[in-house]
């Protein structure tokens, strides 16, 4: 009898062991130290821009150099389509001051940046600008024909880091032929760029 009962309670005792084993929630998966932070909500501005351009070569007010800025608004919306994406405009404002006393100016538009690769892109612009020049005919300087031009610049970038890139820039100034002087005004230079 004692020997039914040690088995009974042997019988017991096992099965109530499988049972609390049941109970016991399984080893959670390993948490990752690093989390990555949410994306960031994207901002209007995007870049910052500064650089320096020879003032308008080959023409009146050649010999001088110029200090510009630009800064860029992000993209309004993003495409799922990287080619659409491309095709999506940034909005830009900046100015160039002359260090000769020459044409400065100050303009806004819209910049389209296209990647050829990672590292290198290309990049277009129209707009209008203001500026402090001539308007008619004076020696040694542009007549520009009218106060507010159009604006168009062409550039080739390459990016060296993840925020920073550099740039090489031409801009054109003109009123495509709206008033009676339409000389125009053309600067190069190099720009170096921080994007956010």
């Amino acid at each position: 009898m004692r020997r039914v009962l040690a088995m009974i309670v042997a019988v017991v005792a096992i099965a109530a062991g499988a049972h609390a084993a049941d109970l016991v929630p399984p080893p959670q998966a390993a948490v990752p130290i690093f989390v990555a932070p949410p994306p960031a909500p994207p901002s209007f501005l995007s870049e910052v821009r500064l650089g320096v351009t020879a003032h308008d070569p080959g023409g009146q007010e050649s010999g001088s150099a110029n200090l510009s800025g630009e800064i860029l608004s992000g993209r309004p919306f993003i495409a799922a389509d990287p080619i659409l994406n491309m095709l999506i405009p940034r909005f830009h404002v900046g100015g160039s001051l002359n260090f000769n006393g020459q044409t400065s100016f100050g303009y806004a538009g819209l910049t389209w940046t296209f990647d050829i690769t990672p590292e290198i892109f290309i990049e277009g612009s129209f707009g209008g600008a203001f500026h402090n020049g001539k308007i008619d005919p004076v020696p040694h300087r542009d007549a520009l024909g009218c106060s507010a031009l159009f604006r168009e610049s062409g550039a080739i970038g390459f990016r060296f880091a993840q925020n920073w890139s550099v740039m090489a820039i031409v801009e054109h100034l003109s009123n495509a032929g709206l008033c009676s002087n339409n000389r125009g005004l053309t600067n190069v230079g190099l720009r170096v760029g921080y994007t956010f």
